[in-house]
């Protein structure tokens, strides 16, 4: 683990869960604006976590009347686990969910049902032009 790895994992043990959690689920809430990322009535009132392992941070957050928002508590019906640059695939649709997660990359726990609607509606969902993979690679 590199010296900011270690900084964020240790701000993610001393703040509140919110503070942590409020980046990302403001992050979501821009996409969900936008109309980049429109949440599915299935996951309404549900929590989740995203765990990004290499950088030591655990964000927690719900969707109440189709908005996210950050959790007070890190209790989550769904939890999903991979490194930064997993993420950043699954974001940009160079890499799937079953994929990941076959290659033990992606890790899911709780809920397997609400597993399934948010992998379903991530692989579903129109990425920006922005987003989209180039051709180009580094």
């Amino acid at each position: 683990m590199n010296r900011f790895s270690a900084v964020l994992a240790r701000l993610d043990r001393v703040l509140p869960a919110p503070l942590v959690s409020a980046h990302f689920a403001l992050g979501l809430e821009i996409a969900r604006y936008l109309k980049w990322l429109l949440p599915p009535v299935e996951i309404e009132g549900k929590r989740f976590a995203i765990k990004v392992d290499d950088l030591g941070l655990r964000s927690c957050f719900t969707c109440r009347r189709g908005r996210f928002r950050p959790l007070w508590t890190t209790e989550v019906d769904l939890q999903l686990g991979a490194s930064l640059g997993d993420f950043l695939a699954l974001v940009r649709g160079t890499s799937d969910a079953d994929t990941l997660f076959f290659q033990r990359r992606l890790r899911i726990a709780g809920d397997t049902e609400l597993g399934l609607i948010v992998k379903n509606w991530l692989d579903a969902t129109e990425r920006p032009s922005w987003l989209r993979p180039t051709g180009l690679t580094l």
